[in-house]
């Protein structure tokens, strides 16, 4: 399942798209990092609510983190490991992606 185009995400940005995973709907947190693209189900684990504060839009800290924008939690983006905030030593869920024909797709 194609999620997006490569070029609809920003160098070191976020985009927000929905894919069915098994029989659910599921938002899912994209991130671009060059030509590489790491995926996690929008889900913050401290209170299972979305880490976006408007419908795909994302805060990033001055250190590169995610933040949740609900109570704070700050997730680095290489593993989705919380590092900082109510969650810490939790992790998003993380999503198989690959990228290919200039898309993002689910693996």
């Amino acid at each position: 399942m194609r999620l997006s185009a490569l070029n609809d995400i920003v160098d070191g940005g976020f985009a927000e798209v929905e894919a069915t995973i098994g029989d659910d709907a599921e938002s899912l947190i994209l991130f671009r990092d060059g030509d590489d693209v790491r995926a996690w189900l929008n889900v913050c684990p401290h209170a299972g609510r979305r880490l976006d504060w408007a419908p795909g839009q994302f805060l990033k800290s001055k250190d590169g983190h995610l933040v949740c924008a609900a109570h704070g939690a700050s997730f680095e983006l290489v593993r989705g490991d919380c590092v900082a905030g109510p969650c810490r030593g939790d992790a998003l869920r993380a999503v198989a992606v690959q990228v290919r024909d200039d898309g993002v797709w689910l693996a």
